[in-house]
């Protein structure tokens, strides 16, 4: 789960405060959201590596369990954990990105998951960053 890992560090950044992300999710350490976490939410750098340990496992597993074809592509799988645990695995499941990656079909992935950059109804810049990164990892497992 390295390039997972990475991936989430890279594009969370970490955060002891609860803080509002671009699309009005209240989140906490590295992107964490759900129960719990709200306004005044603070944490550990302790707290936030534990539970960026344990969300990176649960989409590792989800996004397995949504594509089990991923499991012949490591680096891809980590790449389509990453978009799950920042878009959720429901979101990846209804996807277009999901039938591309199901018929092994590189080409059309890297061009779906790159569409996936609007946060609050606006263009991100960071998930223009992030998406292409994914892409370049799908990209390298042709």
């Amino acid at each position: 789960m390295k390039i997972l890992l990475a991936l989430i560090r890279r594009f969370e950044g970490c955060k002891l405060v609860a803080y509002l992300c671009p699309a009005g999710v209240w989140t906490l350490g590295w992107g964490a959201t759900g129960p719990g976490i709200a306004k005044g939410a603070t944490w550990t750098q302790e707290q936030a590596d534990a539970r960026l340990e344990l969300d990176a496992h649960r989409f590792f597993l989800s996004a397995l369990k949504a594509s089990p074809v991923l499991a012949l592509y490591p680096d891809t799988h980590q790449a389509i954990a990453d978009f799950c645990f920042n878009l959720g695995t429901t979101r990846y499941r209804s996807s277009t990105l999901k039938k591309r990656i199901d018929a092994e079909d590189w080409d059309g992935a890297c061009d779906e998951i790159v569409r996936w950059v609007f946060g609050g109804g606006r263009k991100l810049p960071g998930l223009v960053l992030r998406r292409q990164a994914e892409a370049a990892i799908i990209e390298s497992q042709k």
